[in-house]
C-alpha cells in the first residue's frame, strides 16, 4: 500500500462522535444502513456488493467485546474488506509504543482503524496522526456507533419523530453521553435520570454544548419514575460499567430505584419501546420480565449495529458508492412524487 499523500489527508474522514455530522447527514446515513441491511436479506445481491473490496481495517481492543467485534469483523468481511484484530495490551497502546507510532504505521498498512478504548484521548490523538480513517468503537466518554444504531433502529420503526421522549434511566456514563451529543443534533426530548450524585452524571462539557447547540429538550432528572412519565423509549445500561467492579456494591446501591421495570413502564405511553445497549444485567438495571417482554426492541438495536456499521464503513471507505446511492435515492423519491 502506498504511503498517503496531502490529497488523501484532507479526504480523510473520521467517526469520534457526531460533531462533524448535521441532521441531515444522519438521516442519509440511516437511509443507507437500510439499503444495506436490506440487501443483506437478498444473499444472492449481497454476495455481489463488495464496496471495501481489498481494504483492510485495523481493529484495536483495549476493552472486551461482544457486539462491538462481531458486527465490525463481520460487516467488513461482508463489504469484501478483511479486518486485522490487535489486542491493545498486546500492542501496548501509549506504553510499549506511543500513539503517534502506531497511527503513523497503521495508516501505511492499512485503510481504517477501529478502536475500542479508555481514554477518549487516545483516540483523538489516533485520529491526529493517523491518515486513515478513525472510528470510535467505545471510550469511556462515548459510544457513538451505539447511539446511532439505536437512533436507527427508532427510526425505521418510524418511532422517530422531532418530539419523541427517549428517557436514559441510570448512569450519565459514556452511552447517555452519546444520546446527548446526538440531542445537540436532531430535535428530540432526551431525559436522563441518575443519582444526585457528580459522580453519576453527564459529561459537562458534553451537556453544555448540547443544549447550547441544539432544538432539543435535554434534561437531568433525579426521579426515574417522574422521568418515565409519557416516555416513548425507556433506556438503560448496566450500572457497573468495565473498570468500575470495585464499586459494584456503592452502585447497587445508590441506583437500587433506577431498574426499567413493570412498574416503571407502566408510567410511560402505552407504545413505549424498551431498550438497553447490553451486555445487560437482568434483574439488576432491567428485570427479565421486560427485557424480554413484547415492547423490548433490545435484539433489534444489537442487530442494527452491524448495518450502520457497515453503512459508516462504506462512507468512509467509498464515498462514491455512498455518494451514488444519495443521487439514485433522490431521483427515485422524486420520480415518485412525479407520479402522484
Amino acid at each position: 500500500m502506498p504511503h498517503p499523500t496531502k490529497e488523501t489527508i484532507v479526504k480523510k474522514r473520521d467517526f469520534l462522535g457526531f460533531q462533524p455530522l448535521d441532521a441531515g447527514k444522519i438521516i442519509e446515513l440511516f437511509d443507507f444502513s437500510a439499503f444495506i441491511k436490506a440487501k443483506r436479506l437478498d444473499r444472492t445481491a449481497a454476495s455481489k456488493y463488495k464496496p471495501i473490496e481489498g481494504k483492510t481495517v485495523a481493529m484495536i481492543f483495549n476493552k472486551p467485546s461482544l457486539r462491538t467485534r462481531v458486527s465490525f469483523e463481520l460487516g467488513i468481511h461482508e463489504l469484501g474488506g478483511y479486518a486485522v484484530n490487535l489486542d491493545g495490551k498486546s500492542i501496548g497502546v501509549n506504553s510499549r509504543e506511543a500513539v503517534e507510532d502506531i497511527a503513523q504505521l497503521l495508516s501505511r498498512y492499512n485503510d481504517a482503524i477501529v478502536a475500542r478504548l479508555h481514554e477518549h484521548s487516545v483516540i483523538e490523538d489516533l485520529a491526529a496522526n493517523a491518515t486513515i480513517p478513525v472510528i470510535n468503537a467505545l471510550t469511556d466518554l462515548s459510544h457513538p456507533c451505539q447511539i446511532l444504531a439505536d437512533a436507527f433502529t427508532l427510526y425505521e420503526k418510524g418511532l422517530w419523530k422531532e418530539g419523541v421522549k427517549v428517557v436514559f434511566v441510570g448512569d450519565g456514563n459514556n452511552v447517555a453521553n452519546s444520546w446527548i451529543e446526538l440531542a445537540g443534533i436532531l430535535p428530540f426530548h432526551f431525559v436522563l435520570a441518575c443519582p444526585q450524585n457528580e459522580e453519576y452524571m453527564p459529561d459537562t462539557t458534553l451537556l453544555e454544548e448540547a443544549r447550547r447547540n441544539s432544538g432539543s429538550t435535554i434534561e437531568i432528572v433525579h426521579d426515574p419514575m417522574e422521568a418515565a412519565k409519557d416516555a416513548d423509549v425507556l433506556y438503560t445500561d448496566v450500572w457497573t460499567s468495565m473498570g468500575q467492579e470495585d464499586e459494584v456494591a456503592e452502585r447497587l446501591k445508590a441506583f437500587s430505584s433506577y431498574q426499567i421495570n413493570s412498574a416503571m413502564l407502566r408510567q410511560s405511553k402505552p407504545s413505549a419501546v424498551v431498550m438497553h445497549c447490553m451486555p445487560a444485567h437482568r434483574g439488576q438495571e432491567i428485570s427479565a420480565e421486560v427485557m424480554d417482554g413484547p415492547q423490548s426492541i433490545i435484539m433489534d438495536e444489537a442487530e442494527n449495529r452491524l448495518h450502520v456499521q457497515k453503512a459508516l464503513l462504506v462512507k468512509l471507505l467509498n464515498h462514491e458508492e455512498y455518494r451514488k446511492f444519495h443521487l439514485t435515492h433522490r431521483l427515485e423519491h422524486v420520480a415518485k412524487n412525479l407520479k402522484h
